[in-house]
């Protein structure tokens, strides 16, 4: 089927911001590398061994995540096209910090080639989405209550602490909400004649996204209910990458307690929906607002984050660009099959014709 002019352009469009976004990108991190590589002569390398093997754990639990919520049953995504879907996607994911619509961009593309339907890649992709953060706002409530009533080492004022947790408990409460509502009901599409067409438009596209959300959600709430070993790939991107903050931190001596890098990782990374090419300036200044908040000295919190965040950005982006162009090619194949299919279905069938069969 020939993809239409509108979704073409759309699709140069995105694809041109994004390079202009990673070029950047690229220099701003290349601009402030030497001071970080300055300090890391400084540090401990056994430690920063420890946080690279880390955050390539980490990276190993999301695609597993992957594969057993968004990939499963897909007869064209075995092991090694799952491997660079959610690689691709989270190289989109850190190059553009748009509360991760590029990864979701990247990987509903693969999914849409790989024939799946749209509705089915939307509803998987929030599957997935819900999985993974549960982990994140259930640690950030927890962490933020526990520090609040001094049940866990490390205090922290109400600002960072307790106001993170009612956040997520709200959160945690909406979307179980939403997981028990109704379906749509047939009344919501209904307008009258006199409305303009995009109104209309409007009102379908909004049933369609409730819709499919809350099969996600539901989806989500049941996967939870049966827990399967593939979903502790959650746990394992998040807990191994909050230990790589913590690895930085004792690279360069001793780290604050594990509770307060474990808050100010959660409450730092809200701010990777601020709409700033790879979270410069936004998740870095997050993460070091916070644990100067709970008292831990400048120069100590700036460093570290500096080497958490070389190691979150660049050992995750490097093998994802090479599995987004792995990716492409791997499309293309797919694209060649299904021509050669459909040309071979095309032909006439070999030897005599049926009419000539029946005659005789």
């Amino acid at each position: 089927m020939p993809v239409p002019r509108w979704r073409r352009a759309a699709i140069g469009t995105a694809i041109t911001a994004s390079a202009f976004a990673g070029v950047y990108l690229l220099l701003s991190k290349f601009a402030g590398f030497g001071h970080t590589w300055s300090e890391i002569r400084h540090a401990n390398p056994a430690w920063l061994a420890l946080g690279a093997a880390l955050e390539l754990l980490s990276l190993g639990g999301y695609m597993a995540l992957f594969a057993g919520v968004v990939a499963r049953g897909v007869a064209r995504i075995g092991w090694w096209v799952s491997v660079q879907i959610p690689l691709a996607g989270i190289a989109a994911l850190r190059v553009l910090a748009t509360g991760g619509a590029g990864g979701f961009a990247v990987q509903a593309w693969a999914l849409d080639r790989a024939g799946m339907p749209a509705r089915t890649i939307a509803s998987r992709l929030v599957t997935n989405v819900v999985i993974q953060y549960a982990v994140y706002l259930g640690a950030l409530a927890v962490c933020g209550i526990g520090l609040w009533t001094r049940v866990l080492p490390g205090g922290g004022s109400f600002a960072v602490t307790l106001v993170p947790a009612l956040f997520a408990v709200a959160v945690i409460a909406g979307v179980a909400t939403l997981g028990v509502l109704p379906a749509a009901p047939e009344r919501w599409l209904a307008a009258p004649a006199r409305d303009p067409k995009w109104s209309r438009q409007a009102r379908r596209w909004l049933v369609v996204a409730y819709s499919t959300v809350r099969m996600g959600v539901r989806s989500a709430l049941a996967l939870l209910a049966r827990p399967r070993p593939w979903l502790l790939g959650a746990l394992v991107y998040w807990g191994f990458d909050v230990a790589v903050l913590w690895c930085a931190f004792r690279a360069f001596g001793e780290a604050p307690a594990v509770p307060v890098v474990i808050a100010a990782y959660f409450v730092g990374t809200l701010a990777d929906l601020l709409p700033f090419p790879g979270g410069i300036g936004g998740v870095d200044g997050g993460m070091i607002g916070v644990l100067l908040a709970f008292g831990v000295p400048s120069g100590r919190a700036v460093v570290a984050v500096l080497v958490y965040r070389a190691f979150s950005f660049w050992l995750p982006t490097l093998p994802g660009v090479a599995s987004y162009f792995k990716l492409r090619a791997t499309v293309r194949g797919w694209q060649r099959a299904a021509r050669d299919v459909a040309a071979t279905d095309a032909q006439p069938l070999a030897g005599p014709r049926i009419s000539s069969i029946v005659e005789q």
